[in-house]
């Protein structure tokens, strides 16, 4: 029955996609947002969000916020609308800016040692490998794969236009293979936003959530760079990638070192976010149920 339940979501998911594909970019986009702030409400993860912005961002009143959960809820489903049209964004140099100036993907591909990239669940977050993709670097992927397996491998179908080096599966096993890839000098990415009980309790908005140390431990082990990059929705299917290297603390306390850079990326996501709070995803479950550090 299990099975059944999957192959009948993923009919329904590969329908839609197969729509996206046949819109225009903007049509698709556009839909996709309004399918989002039309259901979106209507569901237990909307609830999650209205807590979590509650948390985080006191200041605002409510209806300030609601506002930014329902703009929140346009950007998700315009980044659904967009998938089957990854492949022109990535080489549209019109709707997809990248905010480079020190040239610093440039650099990750010609200096030979590797690097740590990090990014979150922001904009189109898919977008986030342009910069390395444009500048011909290679780039291996933390993936968290779906429950469901059919539509594992209609999203991983979407992604080949991307036309990256693999993906790396969350867990002990990917997080073996990525120590083999840093040790040839590849580039990892990861999106390191979301909850990570195996990690650490990290101030996020003025409260502690568990937050992985993967970057700071493996940029600190192999004496690497890490870089970050968010996607910023400008106007409709329209984007800017800003990229911005991150310098890690390392002394001669490792363990100190990690959680130092842990704490110092949690608050570059933070500010991130304050910045264009509803192209965040609020409604993942950051912070404990009862609402405490």
């Amino acid at each position: 029955m299990q099975d059944l339940s999957y192959r009948i979501q993923a009919i329904g998911a590969r329908a839609f996609m197969q729509m996206f594909r046949m819109l225009p970019l903007d049509v698709a986009s556009w839909f996709g947002g309004w399918v989002a702030r039309t259901l979106g409400p209507l569901t237990g993860a909307h609830k999650t969000a209205v807590k979590n912005l509650a948390l985080a961002m006191p200041e605002f009143n409510e209806a300030v916020r609601a506002k930014m959960i329902i703009d929140m809820w346009d950007n998700i489903g315009r980044t659904v609308g967009e998938y089957p049209h990854l492949g022109k964004l990535i080489n549209d140099t019109k709707r997809v800016e990248v905010d480079d100036p020190a040239n610093i993907t440039v650099k990750l591909r010609d200096d030979g040692i590797g690097a740590v990239m990090i990014g979150l669940h922001f904009g189109n977050w898919e977008l986030g490998t342009v910069p390395g993709y444009r500048a011909g670097l290679k780039q291996y992927h933390f993936y968290r794969a779906p429950n469901n397996p059919y539509v594992d491998a209609m999203l991983m179908d979407l992604r080949k236009s991307m036309q990256q080096e693999g993906f790396l599966p969350k867990g002990a096993e990917g997080a073996r293979q990525a120590v083999g890839l840093l040790k040839k000098h590849m580039h990892i990415t990861m999106l390191v936003d979301q909850k990570q009980d195996e990690g650490i309790a990290a101030p996020f908005f003025g409260r502690d959530a568990m937050t992985t140390t993967a970057p700071a431990t493996l940029a600190r082990r192999f004496n690497l760079p890490i870089v970050a990059a968010r996607i910023i929705r400008q106007n409709g299917a329209r984007f800017k990638v800003q990229v911005q290297e991150f310098h890690i603390t390392k002394t001669d306390d490792r363990q100190a070192d990690i959680i130092t850079t842990t704490q110092q990326i949690n608050a570059l996501l933070e500010n991130w976010v304050r910045e264009y709070p509803a192209q965040w995803f609020w409604v993942h479950r950051r912070w404990p149920r009862d609402g405490r550090g």
